[in-house]
């Protein structure tokens, strides 16, 4: 019970007191380093004194002490000693002290992380690390990179923050649009960790209906801005399918074997007012496009409607031409393979490094499903044993294990 506690807690409280930290002390290591320091102690302490009555304050107040025993030790220079707290301050009220613009304190932290200091292709990374408190190697997985290249690119972002005298203030709205890239990016892969677990059991699965409030959140602040209102859709039509993606027997159902009737209207209907707002402001761009995609998707009424393969496959082609990355690619061979057959799907996806991809599972599975399509039983086996070895959620295990196993009767 104890050690739930703690991860629950740290999953919810600890980007806020690594915020809370760094802003007093002006480190981000020593608030990462002292959060870890007052895990460690709970995690002896909580079993065997019991739970505190507030442990993100028992937390943070932990942490507290830990920084100041580490700045001590490490005699740091008196103009970088911090100031004198506060009587007893606690994280939540470091963070809700601040009369920000951004009302909602991860969504706010989001911001503060995607400084413009911080190189562009690290700042969502930084932030899902200290704010979502994703793991490096879930990062690394997320943008098709490698746990050590990563490591470093997080140093290096830290690095800069500290050289550059980055204060932890909220940004006013004049400088949100620079930081607005980053700030989707980050919400679009935390949403990606609990979507990729089709029962919702996951240690992410919470980032779910968080997402859901802070893209209405940010559509809010920001209503004339086109991709905003189309990731507030996205992510609605995403949801609402959530309900069909389960079999009786806890196996995962693919988008296109799932029954409609069973997605959530009420969502649907929140998506489409989103993205209706999203194309009277915006021309086409990667997330309208992928707003658009999912809305076919979510056009069908039963399973008598046919899947929209050839108008998913059409606007995938012209995502790729605005938006020519891999993952792309591979969600475009999807469509490709049901339009044109497998074979025009790995001719497609063909010039894609294969060890670039050994541990996205995405690209492990299709590969499976379009070999086994093909013809070669024996790679296709291959393909969904690495993808099983890759640790699915239980729900796409049963799935994947299903199609690996029609192939040894085949």
């Amino acid at each position: 019970m104890a050690s739930a506690l703690l991860e629950q807690t740290y999953r919810s409280a600890g980007g806020r007191i690594i915020a809370a930290l760094a802003a007093r002390f002006r480190d981000l290591d020593l608030a990462e380093e002292a959060l870890a320091e007052a895990c460690s102690r709970a995690a002896k302490v909580w079993p065997g004194s019991g739970p505190p009555d507030a442990p993100s304050a028992w937390l943070y107040r932990t942490a507290e002490r830990a920084a100041l025993d580490m700045v001590r030790r490490r005699q740091v220079r008196q103009t970088l000693l911090p100031e004198p707290p506060e009587p007893e301050p606690n994280a939540e009220d470091l963070m809700s002290s601040d009369d920000a613009n951004i009302p909602e304190e991860r969504l706010r932290l989001i911001f503060i992380c995607c400084h413009p200091a911080v190189a562009p292709d690290s700042r969502a990374a930084l932030t899902l690390r200290l704010v979502c408190g994703l793991e490096i190697a879930e990062i690394a997985r997320a943008f098709l990179t490698n746990d050590i290249a990563l490591q470093q690119r997080l140093v290096r972002a830290k690095r800069k923050i500290r050289e550059a005298g980055v204060s932890f203030e909220v940004p006013g709205p004049e400088h949100w649009a620079e930081r607005l890239s980053a700030v989707l990016s980050t919400l679009e892969v935390a949403y990606s960790k609990a979507h990729e677990d089709a029962a919702g059991s996951g240690r992410h699965a919470g980032f779910a209906a968080e997402m859901l409030g802070l893209t209405a959140l940010l559509a809010s602040m920001m209503p004339d801005e086109a991709e905003v209102q189309a990731l507030a859709a996205i992510i609605r039509f995403a949801e609402a399918r959530r309900p069909a993606r389960l079999g009786a027997d806890g196996s995962m159902i693919p988008l296109s074997e799932q029954d409609p009737a069973r997605w959530s209207t009420e969502l649907i209907t929140d998506a489409r007012r989103y993205c209706g707002r999203a194309l009277s402001i915006g021309l086409p761009a990667p997330r309208i496009l992928n707003m658009m995609i999912h809305a076919l998707w979510c056009g069908r009424r039963s399973l008598d409607d046919p899947p929209p393969w050839k108008a998913v496959l059409s606007a995938y082609d012209m995502l790729l031409a605005l938006q020519d990355n891999p993952i792309v690619t591979i969600n475009r061979a999807v469509a490709l393979a049901e339009v044109e057959g497998p074979d025009a799907a790995l001719a497609a996806i063909a010039a894609l490094e294969p060890e670039r991809f050994a541990t996205f599972l995405p690209y492990q599975a299709l590969m499976g499903d379009l070999l086994a399509r093909a013809g070669d039983t024996t790679a296709a086996r291959a393909a969904f044993d690495r993808a099983l070895e890759l640790g699915p959620g239980e729900a796409e295990w049963r799935y994947l294990a299903a199609r690996r196993a029609a192939l040894s009767d085949a």
